[in-house]
């Protein structure tokens, strides 16, 4: 049963973004700066749009927190809307001045005809200012809370960009160590140079073209021990909720663990890990890791492996057909300011699910109402691991 419960709200144009986490425990060291600087790298990227030089998205923690530690209380957090100033004639939540211009126009690739069939909506701004991936800003936020909670048990968790369009990276047998550092100080979060280059050649040429780009990006979680996650239930199983958290991430439409799809192609021979067994370590290891860190559904103590596929972005300057749904006369689609590509911001955001992921399975296997109690409970389990 998952220990970890978060919610967010608000719209891409509203007041503010809100999030409520509750599961994590006391006594956790938390700051507004642990939060803030996930919340930069998720702003940034080549390909980003005019947006982003509006909000500079800063949390204020107002619920869960004292003296710089959590409570064991929910965390309650907010981080406002600066462009919601320029909106307020179309997006305030009380009553309207004037009837703004309804948008009726659904973009292709969209949420905006989908979910205004659903909610009986002919303004479709009712579903796309929730549906923006201006969402992700809540995530973020989680996820930085629970990489905090993750940093305590020795979990690191980041992400790399390895394709954008039909650019892929090409960085030879680079330590993961040497992969962090690498794609944190690169504007496209990508490790390879010369494969950063052409990336962004490519996203210029899109942008020119009135086009958008999408790619591949991959999260690597190092230091997380077997045993997390179950084989027993298909709900329990740590593979198929770290998939279902990649998938909820907007415009992602495949995601793979370690070797993914590649295995399918590949004899049987070549993709299991062969286990050995390390006598200094008084642990089991692996030579590859094609499993992804993860067999039956559980952590077996190799990195964990995640890929998330995005597809191009579905605001297109190129505007595609579309039908208006109060006429239903054909036009093109509606044009919101938006991004050519984000597969950087994206990753940002895959790492927030990761963590999120990770930390309720964290809590779901060692438990505990404060830091202190939940890190015993996890030492304990790691000195009967080598007395296996």
């Amino acid at each position: 049963m998952s220990r970890l419960r978060w919610l967010t709200a608000g719209e891409s144009h509203g007041p503010r973004l809100t999030a409520l986490v509750e599961g994590i425990p006391s006594g956790l060291p938390l700051l507004a700066q642990d939060i803030d600087g996930d919340l930069a790298r998720r702003q940034r990227g080549y390909g980003r749009g005019g947006r982003m030089k509006i909000e500079t998205d800063r949390v204020e923690l107002v619920g869960g927190l004292r003296g710089g530690e959590t409570l064991g209380s929910p965390i309650a957090m907010s981080i406002t809307n600066r462009d919601h100033q320029s909106w307020l004639d179309r997006m305030s939540p009380g009553p309207l001045p004037s009837p703004p211009e309804a948008l009726t126009r659904p973009r292709p690739g969209h949420a905006d005809l989908a979910g205004g069939l659903k909610h009986d909506r002919h303004d479709l701004r009712d579903v796309l200012e929730r549906a923006s991936a201006r969402e992700t800003a809540s995530r973020t936020a989680v996820g930085a809370v629970c990489r905090k909670l993750l940093g305590a048990l020795g979990v690191d968790v980041f992400a790399r960009v390895v394709a954008i369009g039909p650019v892929t990276v090409d960085e030879g047998a680079l330590p993961l160590a040497d992969l962090k550092v690498r794609s944190r100080a690169s504007d496209l979060s990508c490790a390879d140079a010369a494969a950063e280059a052409k990336m962004r050649d490519a996203i210029l040429q899109a942008a020119l073209a009135g086009d958008t780009l999408g790619g591949v990006f991959e999260v690597v979680a190092t230091g997380v021990p077997p045993g997390l996650g179950s084989h027993v239930q298909w709900d329990r199983k740590l593979d198929g909720r770290l998939a279902q958290a990649l998938m909820s991430i907007q415009a992602i439409k495949g995601v793979e663990i370690g070797a993914g799809f590649g295995a399918a192609r590949t004899p049987g021979s070549q993709v299991h890990d062969p286990i050995a067994y390390d006598d200094v370590e008084r642990a089991f290891r692996r030579p590859s890791n094609n499993a992804g860190g993860l067999e039956g559904g559980i952590t077996n103590g190799m990195p964990v492996v995640c890929r998330a596929a995005m597809k191009p972005i579905a605001t297109l300057k190129k505007a595609l057909g579309s039908v208006d749904v109060q006429t239903k006369q054909a036009y093109v689609a509606a044009f919101e300011r938006s991004d050519v590509c984000a597969v950087a911001a994206a990753s940002v955001v895959g790492e927030a699910m990761v963590c999120i992921t990770l930390a309720d399975a964290v809590l779901e296997k060692f438990a505990g109402d404060s830091l202190r109690e939940l890190l015993r409970n996890a030492a304990g389990y790691l000195t009967q691991l080598k007395e296996y």
